[in-house]
This record gives structure tokens, C-alpha cells and sequence, in this order.
């Protein structure tokens, strides 16, 4: 196989300007979500309100999932991901008008608890249309030759944002507050809108426009289910983020465990993309096409014991430590699971098939922030997160051994032979 090139996918210009756009997005994402958060907790002290913000984005997201996969296969990528933008903006508006002053002295805590939930709610129906939109307009800005290539930078561009959107997003809560900080992500949000619209339209590559929707979900969720290694790759993500994810009840560890405040807060939020965009960016010199399944199994069986060892730890520093690993394991299976989707996808069911990636995978980070809230509050903060990567391990070794085509999967042969095609 000719030698690598790493930066195959930055040589197009609607690529970068989409992941100028990701960026924008998620890193105004991240540091919303780490605001209601902290804001949540600071009024509640209940860490099961935490849990409840990601149920009411699991409700909506899930239950909407391939209902969007669908509109998203049967119209033009380019709007669609605009319409979802200029909706999320609203979002914002609506989380910083609730946190201001005026809001705050006038309102019952109740009261701006309920609509925070219901913009929450309204987030995580926009979100059932993000993942697919977002998904497949990556296919269309590149070659096949190179789908692998652009997979990595999208989803390195996705946690370069988080980690820097969830740092700001602590250090601003500090120095400017929450109000200004919410305010800050309506701009940011904006202006991705904005730059959306240096995109081209593209065509619509569905063959069956018009295809009754009973028929065109059905196809798609068979798809996934009959693709050995699709299913296990997305079933081994989702049980490892529902029981390993931390990150819902880290204002708590912050608060209450580690007493570091919000820069800590920020600080901890951070380390774990930090930690994926590493191993991310070493992907893209070192391709993981050569056993695959193995390093995929070997990634997630890491990050399940640094999640014990964040749960065990009482100092900062080691804690840290911890959830960078956490997140240089996670960053090795979310560019394996991405490339994976990216290269056995067909082109007419994109939307339908990372509709049900985020049924399995995307919604279980709002499950697992309502498991890690309930059980947090039921058996203790630092046993929720132990029990979480006990579940993990366990999650690993089973289906290690009881799916020998996810074990053995190795993508060097297809990966040589899109380049032929390109």
C-alpha cells in the first residue's frame, strides 16, 4: 500500500470549512453543557438532577432517531445542517435568558429548573438530526479514496473543540460568569451558521426519493443488524460509554470529592479529550486498518480500568491522569468506529445508518449521565463511577469471545481497495 498521507483530507477546501463549523458547534456544545451542568448542581445539590438532564436529550434523541436518518437520506445536506444550526442557536438564546439576573431573582428555582429540562428536551430532538446530516455531508465534501483520512480529522476536530469548549467552558464560569459564558456559545453558534453557507449544496445520492418511510427505516436497521462487525462495534461502544461515562457526574467529584471548583471543573472536563485528541491526531500517521478489532477491544478494556482508577482516586493530579487516559482509549475506538461506518456504509443510507449509530451510541451518553446520576445518588459518587468500569470490563471480555468476526476484524485490504478505486 503506498505510504499515508496524513493530511489528504485538509487539501479540500469545503473540508475545512466544514470543520471550522464542527468546531465552532461543539466547542459551543461543550462549554453549554458544562455550564447547565455546573449550574444545575449549584442550584439543586442533587446529583440525580444531573441524571435528569440526560434523560430528557435521551427521550427525544432516541425516539426520533430513524425518523431523521430518513428525512436526512430524502434531502440536501447543506440546508438541512443549517436549519439545525439556526434551531440550536435558539437553544442558547433561551439557556442564557434563564440565567440571567432578572431570571434568577424573579423565578423560582423550579421554575428555571423546568424550562432548562425543556430546552434540554428540544436540544436532544435537533441532535436525532445532527449526527446524520453530519455524517453524511462528510462523504460528499471527499473522495472514497480518503473516507478513512477525513473520519480522523472530523473526529479529532470534534474533540479538539470538546476539550477546549469544556476548559473554557470552566474557566469562564469563573471569570465571567454563567450568563456572559451562555451568551458567548449564542455568538459562536451564529457564526457557524453563517460560515455553513460557504459550503455548496449536494446532491442527493438516495436512488429511492419518496420511498414510504416504514420501508426505508426498515432497510436500514436491517442493514446494521446483518453487518457482524457494524453491530459489534456499535453494541461494545454503547455498553462501555453507558456504564464507563463519568462525565455526568464530574460537577459532583469537583464539588463535592475533589473540592477544586470550576477551573478544576474545566480542568477535568478537558483532560478527557485531551486525552482522545492525542491518540486522534497519531492516527492519522499511524493507521489502525491493521487489526482492528483487537485494538478496538484493547482500547475500551483500558478505558474501563482508568475509569476505576479516576473512581479510587482523592487526588487531583492522579484523577486527571486518569481521565486522559480515559479519553486516549476512547479516542482509539471512536476513530475505529468511525472509519468502520465510513467505509462499509453505502452512500444511499448514510443518514439511516448513523441514525442508528446514535440510537446505540450517541443516546447512551444521555442513559448513561441518567445511570450515573441515579446510581451516584443511590450507593455514592465514587462507587457509581467503579461500578460503571467494572461493567465495562465485563462488557469487553464478553463480547470479545462471543463475537469472533468483531475479534478479527482487519480493514488493511479495504482500505487498499478504495485507494485503487479513487
Amino acid at each position: 500500500m503506498a505510504k499515508q498521507d496524513p493530511y489528504a483530507a485538509l487539501r479540500i477546501k469545503e473540508f475545512n470549512i466544514f470543520l471550522f463549523v464542527r468546531f465552532l458547534l461543539v466547542f459551543g456544545w461543550s462549554m453549554q453543557f458544562i455550564v447547565i451542568e455546573w449550574q444545575v448542581y449549584s442550584i439543586t445539590k442533587d446529583p440525580l438532577s444531573l441524571g435528569i438532564i440526560g434523560l430528557m436529550e435521551i427521550i427525544p434523541a432516541f425516539s426520533m432517531a430513524l425518523f431523521a436518518g430518513h428525512i436526512v437520506d430524502q434531502r440536501e445536506k447543506r440546508n438541512l445542517l443549517a436549519i439545525c444550526i439556526a434551531a440550536f442557536s435558539l437553544i442558547s438564546l433561551g439557556l442564557f435568558l434563564l440565567t440571567t439576573d432578572s431570571v434568577l431573582q424573579t423565578w423560582s428555582t423550579n421554575s428555571i429548573l423546568y424550562c432548562i429540562y425543556g430546552l434540554v428536551f428540544f436540544g436532544g430532538f435537533l441532535r436525532s438530526f445532527f449526527g446524520p446530516t453530519i455524517f453524511s455531508l462528510v462523504a460528499l465534501l471527499v473522495p472514497k479514496k480518503i473516507y478513512h483520512n477525513a473520519a480522523t480529522w472530523s473526529t479529532s476536530t470534534w474533540k479538539t473543540a470538546a476539550v477546549s469548549g469544556a476548559l473554557f467552558g470552566g474557566i469562564f464560569i469563573g471569570k465571567i460568569g454563567v450568563d456572559k459564558t451562555l451568551w458567548l456559545v449564542f455568538i459562536l453558534v451564529f457564526l457557524a451558521f453563517i460560515f455553513t453557507f460557504l459550503i455548496k449544496k449536494k446532491p442527493i445520492l438516495n436512488t429511492k426519493i419518496g420511498e414510504p418511510m416504514k420501508e426505508s427505516l426498515k432497510a436500514g436497521v436491517q442493514f446494521v443488524f446483518n453487518n457482524k462487525a457494524i453491530l459489534g462495534v456499535l453494541t461494545l461502544d454503547m455498553i462501555a460509554v453507558l456504564f464507563g461515562g463519568t462525565v455526568a457526574i464530574l460537577s459532583v467529584f469537583a464539588q463535592d470529592v475533589l473540592k477544586v471548583g470550576p477551573e478544576g471543573f474545566g480542568i477535568l472536563n478537558a483532560s478527557i479529550s485531551m486525552g482522545s485528541i492525542v491518540t486522534m491526531f497519531l492516527t492519522t500517521y499511524i493507521p489502525i486498518n491493521k487489526n482492528t478489532g483487537k485494538k478496538m477491544l484493547a482500547s475500551v478494556f483500558i478505558f474501563g480500568l482508568s475509569i476505576i482508577a479516576f473512581g479510587l482516586s482523592s487526588i487531583f493530579w492522579i484523577s486527571v491522569l486518569a481521565l486522559f487516559i480515559s479519553g486516549a482509549a476512547d479516542g482509539i475506538s471512536m476513530v475505529i468506529r468511525q472509519t468502520i461506518l465510513q467505509l462499509k456504509t453505502p452512500d444511499d443510507m448514510r443518514g439511516r445508518v448513523s441514525s442508528v449509530n446514535s440510537m446505540f451510541v450517541g443516546s447512551s451518553n444521555e442513559l448513561g449521565a441518567f445511570e450515573s446520576g441515579l446510581a451516584a445518588k443511590l450507593i455514592g459518587p465514587v462507587a457509581a463511577v467503579v461500578f460503571g468500569g467494572t461493567m465495562t470490563l465485563i462488557t469487553v471480555v464478553t463480547i470479545g469471545a462471543i463475537n469472533p468476526t468483531l475479534r478479527e476484524l482487519d480493514l488493511t485490504a479495504e482500505i487498499e481497495e478504495n485507494e485503487k478505486e479513487g
